[in-house]
């Protein structure tokens, strides 16, 4: 599924104080089996259904991405992530990373 990465990720809140990146639709259908079975409904198989449509390819991706992100504000779990994470940031060329010898 490597092919069917999003162009910009989702962000959601896992749990309590642990953000995940949901990149690509394989990211997509294992957060989503996850998802407890009481708290889901209507908006909740809208997602699955885009997802299960653009894995086919009978919708493009960014249409999924978007009702993935869709149900994760209207199950108040996304998370707009507006400035670079740190993980994001590449090494600065005045560093060398290395250990001293």
């Amino acid at each position: 599924m490597n092919d069917r990465k999003f162009d910009n990720p989702v962000f959601v809140r896992a749990e309590e104080g642990l953000v995940e990146e949901i990149a690509c639709l394989e990211d997509a259908f294992d957060f989503l089996d996850k998802w407890p079975r009481h708290r889901r409904g209507v908006i909740y198989e809208t997602a699955k259904r885009a997802c299960r449509r653009a894995f086919d390819r009978q919708l493009p991706l960014t249409v999924a991405r978007d009702a993935f992100a869709g149900f994760a504000r209207s199950a108040k779990i996304l998370e707009e992530v507006s400035t670079t994470l740190p993980w994001m940031v590449g090494v600065k060329s005045d560093q060398t990373g290395g250990v001293a010898a």
